[in-house]
């Protein structure tokens, strides 16, 4: 007979998590160090998997350890909101929010996180940034920020602001180097571009699903990095409208190729489809899809 799991085995796992420490996660339980070391070890033993890669300096979650962490976290969240049913409290929202956005593309979306951070204390918002395209269910993540592409079953994904790519270059560069008349014309200047998402050099951009082949002259995947190449006069450069309005308003940038060199998307909240959410996800993906549209048009709206 297979023995279930039992809710203070999770309590007491998801505490060492979210502690990143067996000391700290013992103080907070309020028991001794060799109680939640043994209750570990006899969790990992009945499971028959490693939950945690343990060193001397380190804690890091096994593939294992955080899938169970997961459902840790919504079993432990129904106990909670079950108590509060019948003890008439309110629910705080209480927990980690794993969350994967991109390198910030202008606005103010830094702003909306930072105000969710300090309306809900109790919840630990991890952002992590980066231009890969990250599995949501794979690698235990509760929602990402990206360009709305093909969505894997079980996704949802809510529309949060229109977006576009447009070609830009600095009136010094083109000044010097001219400006291009037509698309096929590019491969004769110096262009900046990105990384794919498996973080290879791009060889072409694909304004209007055309596919322009290009020799890079310099790359990187933050669009920061790139807006200051394209500044300081090193060629021409394919970022987002949100990006370089400011410095378009200024005249410090001008478009290259308007009409033909641009591609129109979307910026989406991407998270699994679940009929049970822990609170803290929840919170995060409200508050979001209320204030982050206005944040994301921003930088368009002030120009």
């Amino acid at each position: 007979m297979i023995q279930m799991l039992e809710t203070e085995e999770l309590r007491i796992f998801a505490t060492v998590v979210s502690a990143s420490s067996l000391s700290r996660a013992a103080t907070e339980l309020r028991v001794p160090r060799a109680t939640v070391s043994r209750k570990l070890s006899l969790l990992e033993e009945r499971l028959g998997v490693r939950l945690l890669h343990r060193t001397t300096r380190s804690m890091k979650l096994t593939d294992a350890g955080r899938q169970l962490h997961r459902h840790a976290e919504l079993v432990l969240d129904a106990v909670r909101l079950a108590e509060s049913s019948v003890q008439g409290k309110p629910s705080t929202p209480r927990g980690p929010v794993r969350v994967s956005v991109p390198p910030m593309v202008g606005g103010s979306l830094p702003d909306v996180l930072a105000d969710f951070v300090a309306a809900f204390p109790a919840v630990q918002l991890q952002v992590h940034v980066s231009n890969r395209l990250v599995d949501l269910k794979r690698e235990g993540f509760d929602a990402a920020i990206r360009a709305t592409g093909v969505l894997a079953p079980g996704l949802i994904a809510r529309r949060l602001s229109q977006t576009s790519l447009v070609g830009v270059a600095s009136p010094a560069y083109l000044a010097a180097h001219g400006t291009p008349k037509s698309l096929a014309h590019l491969s004769e200047h110096r262009c900046l571009m990105s990384f794919d998402r498996e973080e290879r050099a791009l060889t072409h951009w694909s304004p209007g699903g055309r596919k322009v082949p290009l020799t890079g002259a310099a790359f990187s995947n933050d669009p920061h990095v790139v807006l200051r190449f394209v500044e300081r006069g090193l060629g021409i450069a394919f970022l987002p409208s949100t990006l370089v309005a400011t410095a378009m308003a200024r005249g410090e940038l001008v478009a290259v190729l308007p009409k033909v060199l641009r591609l129109e998307g979307s910026i989406s909240l991407v998270y699994a489809e679940r009929k049970l959410m822990t609170p803290p996800v929840r919170a995060f993906i409200d508050w979001i899809i209320e204030r982050a549209p206005a944040a994301l048009s921003s930088a368009t709206l002030k120009h």
